[in-house]
């Protein structure tokens, strides 16, 4: 079984024990240590590290499992031990930050299912690396959530849809309006820090830049300092009091950079003082006018809850705002019902940008020429060629519509027809490339005119209907 070393400057962190691949013994054994650094391999006595997941300033994550539960369960191991050279203040500050995780992830986890669970909190110390001298490192054990976070999602897929965003917003509320409820600010929020589970549910992670929010001075609930550059707002930024909202202004921007795909720092005008997001998407104007309030400088303009922005989505909608004009002027609430307020979900524009959908549009005429050759050379009948080419050609847009296939493969599907056509024998009889590229530019061609035509035709009854 491999254990890898989690002390920080191991040369060889990774150790293989061919003993423990029996669970019998990997649950009986004693103590085992790394073979090259001497740091003891079993945390607590219990928990196996098997995997680094990665490594910050503050510390290291690694993917381990708990010998002591029925099933060997996984769990993330959170390592504390500050990199670089930092003065007494700086440590103390990034100790609290990790201590007040533990805490936060105890009185929180337990009580919600999308806050990762905590298991266990210890120091643990050991002999260092240089002879006379000892390590402290403390350790944090949570749940391991399975999955990819958002940040992750966006480099890999692109832009997320309206739709997708709106799932965001909503889920995520619900976990800052039971976190807020417990006098707690989250304070670091950001595509990284939710992560998506396999199975779609959505999780809140790294607590430790939490605050706490008590009925003292006013200075007991002011920033620390801790913050994502471009997430925060002015008030967490100049280091003064933060509020539920702050946590809403962190959202925002976490959402209009999952909808542009921009860096944040990239869509403010630090002139105007002013978010310059909405003409790079197309979204109801009713959820613009909600992220725009929130995106607010002043804190006492945004929600000032998140059961407050729930309410603005399941409110009545707004007219459609005029050329998308960034207007956040929200109507009045109508009073509540005594029946609970059931959400509805926003209509949705189309996903895809003109160029996604010209591009798309080449590529189905394209490769539904080079499909109807290819059965026509063999099965020599026209009628039965071009009836399989339609509903194979159906499959492959249904395809792009559910963005199974998008981006390089619209080029590499049909590069690898087209070689096919030419590079297999039993396709090649009397097979002119010229008339066969001549026929599929062609037919890219015309689906890219049609294309074009009927959205302008959409377009123009949107505008008279």
């Amino acid at each position: 079984m491999e254990v890898y070393c989690t002390r920080p400057r191991c040369p060889r962190p990774q150790n293989y024990f061919a003993d423990l691949d029996d669970i019998t013994t990997l649950k009986t054994t004693q103590q085992k240590y790394c073979t090259t650094c001497g740091m003891p391999l079993l945390l607590d006595g219990r928990y196996v590290s098997m995997k680094l997941l990665g490594r910050g300033g503050f510390g290291a994550a690694f993917l381990a499992r708990d010998r002591r539960i029925p099933g060997m369960r996984q769990c993330v191991v959170k390592q504390f031990q500050p990199a670089g050279n930092l003065t007494l203040n700086q440590l103390q500050q990034a100790q609290l930050m990790f201590e007040r995780e533990a805490e936060v992830l105890a009185q929180l986890g337990n009580d919600h299912e999308q806050i990762p669970d905590l298991f266990a909190f210890f120091p643990v110390i050991v002999n260092g690396l240089q002879p006379g001298q000892q390590d402290q490192f403390f350790y944090l054990v949570q749940e391991y959530i399975n999955g990819q976070n958002l940040e992750e999602e966006l480099v890999q897929h692109g832009k997320f849809s309206e739709q997708q965003v709106l799932e965001v917003l909503q889920e995520i509320l619900k976990v800052l309006k039971f976190v807020h409820d417990r006098g707690i600010i989250h304070r670091d929020i950001k595509p990284s820090n939710i992560m998506r589970r396999r199975d779609g549910r959505l999780f809140l992670l790294d607590f430790g830049a939490v605050k706490q929010v008590t009925n003292a001075a006013l200075g007991a609930a002011s920033s620390t300092g801790i913050y994502s550059m471009g997430f925060a707002p002015p008030e967490q930024m100049a280091g003064g009091q933060v509020f539920p909202s702050t946590d809403l202004y962190a959202l925002a921007v976490t959402l209009i950079t999952l909808l542009t795909n921009q860096e944040a720092i990239k869509l403010f005008d630090a002139y105007t003082n002013q978010w310059k997001w909405r003409m790079q998407v197309t979204i109801n104007p009713r959820l613009a006018d909600i992220l725009d309030k929130m995106l607010l400088p002043a804190a006492n303009q945004r929600f000032q809850s998140a059961q407050e922005v729930l309410d603005a989505l399941n409110s009545q909608p707004l007219a459609p705002t005029q050329f998308n004009s960034p207007s956040v002027t929200l109507p009045p609430q109508p009073p509540k019902a005594s029946n609970p307020v059931v959400p509805r979900r926003l209509p949705t524009q189309p996903a895809f940008s003109t160029v996604e959908l010209l591009g798309g549009a080449a590529f189905s005429g394209f490769e539904g020429a080079l499909i109807a050759i290819a059965l026509f050379s063999l099965v020599k009948s026209p009628i039965v060629a071009l009836s399989i080419a339609t509903v194979i050609l159906g499959i492959l847009i249904f395809a792009q519509t559910r963005r199974w296939i998008e981006k390089f493969d619209l080029l590499i599907i049909p590069t690898i027809s087209f070689a096919i056509l030419f590079f297999l024998p039993f396709l090649q009889g009397g097979l002119d490339i010229k008339v066969v590229v001549f026929l599929a530019v062609g037919a890219g061609l015309v689906a890219i005119s049609l294309t074009a035509v009927f959205r302008l035709i959409y377009k123009l009854l949107s505008l008279l209907l």
